[in-house]
């Protein structure tokens, strides 16, 4: 692929975004900061979809003539393949082939693939999982031969790409063997997060959130699907305390739940890989 240079280059590193919970937004930052510390990029810049600062009102500002989108997504699914790129111009309303490169005023821009479906996104879920048990240990660590390892998702009946992500890292993770069995599970479909208990065969599990940020979903709706009452979830949250006590006991069996895989600090490296592979794509 060659050595490539971006000092005249724009980098947005943009996310879904939440006008409900502010914490969504803190792995764009996080990732940008670095990237920016970093000095590889002309400029880089944080966007959202949902809060500010826009994405679309983001690029059109941007003077640099190549800017490359980054999508901190998991999965190739409906906002980040479908929504976003139709409101930046690189697809039509139709579902027929699209490219990822196109000009705008002048400028080229580079529509990123998403983070999630990076192959070392394998590495970051087995350190979440590893991280969990090794940090709440009591009453004993749990043996990843006595361990169930679920990766959760989000999932969407808007498109049937979503789940394909997790649904890769859950085969990939059961293929090195590492535990006695590992699942995908999803909030919107089948298997539900809540069937985890009926799926495992261990005393022990461990769920990991194929989420990018410790949002919502991960604080508050994931435990309350693993059987924590929304009451005390909401007690813990109010105190700055975590939502998830580990480890839990829930219907016979100990219950580890990592945070997010989107704060973990290999992400800016993913980042970088995504871009390096966009230059290589035509107009």
């Amino acid at each position: 692929m060659g050595q490539q240079t971006f000092s005249d280059d724009a980098l947005v590193v943009f996310g879904h975004g939440s006008t409900i919970n502010d914490g969504s937004a803190a792995p764009v930052h996080q990732h940008a900061a670095e990237l920016r510390r970093r000095n590889i990029f002309a400029e880089v810049r944080e966007a959202f979809w949902k809060q500010e600062p826009k994405l679309v009102g983001t690029v059109e500002g941007i003077p640099q003539p190549r800017i490359f989108l980054a999508p901190l997504f998991i999965s190739e699914g409906y906002f980040s393949e479908q929504v976003i790129p139709r409101a930046l111009g690189f697809r039509g309303q139709t579902d027929e082939p699209w490219s990822r490169v196109r000009m705008l005023a002048g400028k080229r821009l580079y529509y990123c693939r998403p983070v999630g479906t990076h192959d070392s996104m394998t590495s970051v879920l087995l350190a979440r999982a590893k991280e969990v048990a090794e940090k709440f240990p009591f009453p004993r660590a749990p043996k990843p031969g006595d361990t169930t390892l679920f990766i959760a998702g989000h999932g969407t009946e808007q498109n049937e790409d979503s789940r394909k992500a997790i649904e890769r890292q859950a085969e990939l993770i059961r293929a090195t063997e590492l535990y006695s069995d590992v699942h995908a599970v999803f909030m919107e479909e089948s298997p539900r997060i809540a069937g985890c208990y009926a799926l495992a065969k261990t005393n022990n599990i461990i769920v990991v959130p194929f989420f990018i940020s410790d949002g919502m979903h991960v604080q508050e709706d994931i435990p309350a699907l693993l059987g924590e009452s929304k009451r005390l979830i909401q007690q813990r949250l109010e105190k700055g305390q975590p939502a998830w006590r580990n480890p839990t006991e829930r219907n016979d069996k100990l219950v580890w739940y990592a945070p997010a895989v989107g704060t973990d600090p290999a992400l800016a490296e993913v980042i970088l890989e995504r871009v390096r592979e966009a230059t290589d794509w035509p107009l």
